[in-house]
This record gives C-alpha cells, structure tokens and sequence, in this order.
C-alpha cells in the first residue's frame, strides 16, 4: 500500500517532469511543441489540485473538525498558482517568451514554497490523521483521475 504522501509526491514528479518538458520547448521558442506540452502539463496539474481539493482535503477537514486551517491555506495558494499558469498560457499563446518566464520566476518561488508545505507537513499529517482511510483515498484519488482522463475532461 502506498502512503498519501508517497502518492502525491510522485503525482508532483509527474506534474514536475511534464512542466520541465514545456518550458524547454518555450526555451527553444518551439511554439508548436510547446503549446500542447503544457496543456498537458495544465491537465495533469488541475488533476493533481482535483486530488487534493475533491477528496483529501474534505477528509483532512472533517478528521480534524476544522475547514479554515491548512486545507483553507492550500485552497488559497493554489488559486494564485493557477493565476500565474493562466498568465503562462496566454504568454505561450502570444508567443511570448520574455513574459512567460516572467511568471515562471513567480511561479516557481510559490510553487516551491507550497509543495514544501505540502510534502513535508501537510501530506504527513494527513497519513497519521488518515491512517485507517488512507488506501481508501489514494483508490479514490485514483479513480477521480481515471475518470477525468476517460471523459476527456481538461482536468
């Protein structure tokens, strides 16, 4: 069995390793390639944030009885990397290299600060709260993305 914290760690990798591939191709102003990279590096991170915000953080809300603590912090921050990659995207759409590393240093800073949070407080936590559930919500985690990679959802 694999543990919460495993198993969004690696989703991070997946999401990591897909972004480093789009942003070479943006290095070397390889339009073509590059905007459907990242669409697919987008897909892939709107499902790993689906994984968090659709099924472990109502269950980390609940265990611990409070909506407005870490979750709320992680839903917030995840609204302002989502803002950055927008900003990405319309930057690849116009061609625009100098913009989009522009918002990469942004993004960059925040999305390390927040997987650092994540990995080495929050997904922890979440296995010791969420011992007995957690093979459980890694099978659902799972299911939601089969089932968004299915219907050929976005997300």
């Amino acid at each position: 069995m694999h543990t919460i914290a495993h198993y969004l760690d690696q989703d991070h990798r997946r999401c990591d390793d897909q972004y480093t591939l789009a942003e070479a191709d943006i290095a070397r102003r390889d339009w073509t390639a590059a905007a459907p990279r990242f669409t697919l590096f987008l897909q892939m991170f709107e499902r790993h944030l689906d994984k968090e915000e659709r099924i472990l953080f109502p269950c980390l809300d609940r265990a611990m009885g409070n909506a407005y603590g870490p979750t709320a912090v992680m839903r917030a921050e995840h609204g302002h990397l989502r803002t950055e990659l927008a900003h990405m995207r319309a930057a690849i759409m116009r061609r625009d290299s100098d913009a989009f590393f522009d918002h990469a240093d942004t993004l960059r800073v925040l999305m390390r600060q927040h997987n650092l949070k994540e990995e080495g407080i929050l997904y922890p936590h979440a296995d010791r709260v969420l011992e007995g559930q957690a093979e459980a919500i890694v099978a659902s985690m799972e299911g939601l993305a089969l089932a968004e990679s299915e219907a050929g959802s976005p997300a």
